[in-house]
């Protein structure tokens, strides 16, 4: 059976606030555990007017704290901006606070621009070259050789899952050579997802961590009672794909009737071929959709992302998801 999950943004629609927006997160959180989703994972961006979430750790325990049993990560860190220290020794101390729960998802991109990126180094020489060495400086700090002169503390001989993120073939073979869980990053680059998500199996060994390949793959879900209504709530993320291609990021824009229709050919095409993964519409089509993805691309979980301008709608979005589809969560 097929496992939900959520991968928040944070996104700080127009009009609101970044307090708000993490208030907001919360109360998601709270009611997509009710539903039986599997995980909420929020992920790290910087220099991002309509992002929330740059100090992921800490929204993580912001969403812990407001929950009681969905497991709460990073979907993801991005190992180039830290010292994989750091990383073991703050989710060794969210994995201690909240026992079970924590899950640590890993990329190789820093999650933004490069003048932030440079902003962000860890040291003179960081370079994204260095990840598969930086994941396995990671999982070596969480084994914990207790001769070893640096040890993570907290973080040592804790249970923390690892899961090595991506969107491209990259990140699929260094999870295969691993053994651990790989999640690719479908929801906003789906070009190479069903050869990324072969190859991980293809070349899967098992490890201590896993005994078989585990895939999860990011895909977009706007839910509503109407599907004219659906349309109307996702063009607030398909506005922000194109103010972030023309290099105006902002907040997230309330949605617009018919935007599609008013954009050139080229910037529909650009949001057609981001966001190819997605379910859009009333709850018959949303089920149809996601079932169709699900069989199509051989996953064992779907995380899924949902950017809409009205908090409310975004909560009412993911019930009918859970809905939709009961019988495959």
């Amino acid at each position: 059976m097929t496992k939900l999950s959520v991968l928040d943004l944070a996104p700080v629609a127009q009009g609101s606030d970044v307090s708000e927006t993490l208030a907001r997160s919360a109360e998601l959180a709270q009611r997509c555990e009710s539903l039986g989703y599997q995980r909420y994972w929020i992920a790290e961006h910087h220099n991002m007017p309509g992002i929330a979430s740059a100090a992921t750790a800490l929204v993580i325990q912001h969403v812990a704290a407001a929950t009681s049993r969905i497991r709460v990560g990073a979907g993801g860190i991005m190992l180039p901006n830290h010292a994989p220290l750091i990383i073991a020794e703050q989710f060794g101390t969210l994995a201690s606070l909240y026992p079970g729960r924590i899950d640590l998802g890993v990329g190789r991109a820093p999650g933004t621009d490069p003048a932030t990126a440079r902003a962000l180094r860890r040291n003179l020489h960081a370079d994204v070259e260095q990840f598969p060495q930086d994941v396995v400086e990671l999982l070596n700090y969480f084994d914990g050789d207790p001769q070893a002169m640096v040890r993570a503390i907290p973080g040592v001989g804790l249970d923390i899952p690892v899961w090595v993120l991506g969107s491209s073939l990259f990140g699929a073979q260094l999870a295969a050579q691993l053994g651990l869980p790989y999640a690719f990053a479908s929801h906003f680059a789906p070009g190479q997802l069903q050869q990324a998500i072969a190859l991980y199996r293809q070349q899967f060994t098992p490890s201590k961590y896993l005994d078989a390949p585990y895939a999860m793959a990011g895909f977009n879900v706007f839910a509503a009672p109407e599907q004219s209504e659906a349309e109307y709530l996702a063009s607030s993320m398909q506005q922000a794909f194109v103010n972030l291609r023309r290099g105006t990021p902002g907040q997230l824009p309330p949605p617009i009737p018919n935007y599609l229709n008013q954009l050139a050919a080229p910037e529909r095409a650009l949001i057609q071929s981001v966001m190819n993964c997605s379910a859009i519409g009333d709850a018959q089509t949303i089920a149809q959709q996601t079932r169709q993805f699900i069989e199509e691309n051989n996953v064992d979980e779907l995380i899924i992302s949902c950017q809409m301008h009205s908090h409310d709608a975004r909560v009412r979005s993911y019930e009918i998801l859970a809905t939709a589809l009961a019988d495959c969560v």
